[in-house]
């Protein structure tokens, strides 16, 4: 068997920064083999400046959406982001497909090694068999009629079935609380009943108005698309607080965005004893919204964060190190070591991926990083 020898400056495990670095010792295909301190770990040691750390975790992407790379113009707000995909999205499947495939390498080459990705067609499923990455499918429903959830979930249990025929690790989420109907929801609990599901979670501040009072600008999203949601009807209360209880038998579920949750909100999911991950896309928030998710907030209630880049439709780049250097500019009181934590870590436990990814440990196979530069987030492969 052949072994690669790495010794930084320092070695971030996924969960600590040892600043006295231990030698990382792993076989040709990146498999964790010991631990050591140099003195101990013989000839042919590389050594390397800057931070070894796990491969990057993107906890939230739309691969699907890679041929949308700057087509829509940035701080329109959601609603008018959404008709621009809505309108935009449909190009032939073969442009589809190239740029799917480029988006894949790219994330490979940025150092990352698993995706939490949302998916509505069956379009991405040749690139992820194929990809070196390690994926986790989202089906994503849509469908805030009433009256269509049955066809809306029987079409997208094709989808699903043809993900299932093909890739592991598939489960049907929903969209967002303003596209998916109660009776959808409860479809969308029964059928991923143990699995791990996503969400976009209050993104905006419309998705809070809409529940708590039934008006806002998504009555506008509805008018443009030409439907009628006359019928909605108040909750009075916000959003995740309404629609969390119906998501009950779920393994675990991924709030994404989280850009105008409160206070109050994370209260009360605390109070409903399920596995919450939070996923921020803090370069997608700026684009969409000029905002940025409360991230002091979501660690003051000691919130399980990890972080996705969501789309080129709606980011620059689909990179975990841009979405963490963009963090600690606007957040620069974070120890690193804790974003990284997020990046790595923390977003394999949100996938399910921790039995082999996002810590530095005998018997996993990682991926390792090497962060030559912490301000700029020059990151290169190792393994």
């Amino acid at each position: 068997m052949s072994y690669q020898k790495f010794l930084a400056d320092r070695l971030f495990t996924g969960k600590e920064m040892l600043h006295q670095s231990l030698v990382v010792i792993t076989d040709n295909q990146g498999n964790i083999l010991d631990l050591v301190n140099e003195a101990e770990a013989g000839d042919d040691v590389q050594l390397v400046h800057g931070t070894i750390c796990p491969g990057f975790i993107n906890a939230h992407c739309h691969l699907e959406l890679s041929h949308m790379y700057s087509m829509l113009p940035e701080r329109t707000g959601l609603v008018d982001f959404l008709i621009g995909v809505f309108q935009q999205r449909h190009f032939p499947e073969e442009t589809i497909a190239s740029a799917i495939e480029a988006a894949d390498k790219a994330m490979h080459e940025a150092g990352i090694v698993a995706v939490g990705d949302i998916s509505n067609t069956p379009f991405t499923i040749q690139a992820k068999q194929a990809s070196k990455l390690r994926y986790r499918n989202f089906i994503e429903v849509t469908g805030y009629v009433p009256g269509i959830a049955t066809q809306r979930f029987a079409n997208i249990e094709q989808v699903y079935q043809a993900f299932i025929n093909a890739l592991p690790h598939v489960s049907i989420v929903p969209h967002a609380p303003y596209s998916v109907s109660p009776e959808l929801f409860g479809m969308i609990n029964a059928h991923s009943k143990g699995k791990i599901i996503s969400i976009h979670n209050q993104e905006t501040a419309a998705e809070d108005t809409l529940y708590q009072d039934a008006s806002g600008d998504f009555f506008r999203l509805y008018e443009t698309l030409g439907v009628d949601i006359s019928f909605t009807k108040p909750y009075h209360q916000s959003s995740v607080q309404t629609y969390l209880p119906w998501l009950r038998d779920t393994a675990a579920t991924l709030l994404v965005h989280n850009t105008c949750i409160s206070e109050a909100d994370l209260q009360f999911i605390k109070a409903q004893h399920q596995a919450i991950h939070y996923c921020c896309c803090i370069n997608a928030n700026l684009y969409i919204e000029n905002k940025v998710p409360p991230i002091e907030l979501l660690r003051k209630h000691d919130a399980q964060i990890c972080l996705g880049t969501d789309s080129l439709a709606s980011n620059h780049q689909l990179s975990i190190a841009a979405e963490i250097k963009t963090i600690r500019q606007h957040f620069p009181q974070i120890p690193f070591a804790e974003v990284l934590q997020w990046a790595t870590y923390n977003g394999a436990v949100a996938l399910g991926f921790d039995d082999t990814l996002g810590s530095i440990e005998k018997g996993k196979q990682p991926g390792l990083l090497l962060i030559e530069d912490t301000d700029t987030m020059t990151v290169k492969r190792l393994i």
